[in-house]
């Protein structure tokens, strides 16, 4: 049963006291909370497909037709056989700077479809 000592304000206080001055970035928060949710998969394809169009830019990303992440392979569905002819001489160096625009080795092999 509640006193009049068990006040809410009583509760308050208390939560003042325990306060931490360690202040936290919400980038810091956010990549905590995707490392530890079973979302982690779902932003890893919406983080790479965002990689693949600024990375590739608007001439490919017109041409790109469907995206796929799955287990460290990007499926890249491309309406133009000469662009997708070009882009296999190039899958090592796209694998490259992807990885790094990502911060970290997340694609291992593009097929291009």
């Amino acid at each position: 049963m509640r006193t009049v000592r068990d006040t809410p304000t009583k509760h308050i206080r208390q939560m003042r006291n325990n306060k931490k001055n360690d202040f936290v970035s919400m980038s810091d928060l956010l990549s905590d909370f995707k490392s530890q949710s079973k979302l982690q998969k779902g932003f890893e394809k919406v983080d790479v497909e965002g990689a693949w169009n600024t990375i590739m830019g608007p001439g490919v990303t017109n041409y790109t037709t469907q995206l796929k992440f799955t287990a460290g392979t990007l499926f890249v569905n491309l309406s133009s056989s000469v662009l997708r002819q070009e882009l296999m001489y190039g899958r090592t160096m796209i694998i490259k700077n992807l990885n790094e625009h990502l911060g970290k080795d997340m694609i291992e092999k593009i097929v291009l479809r």
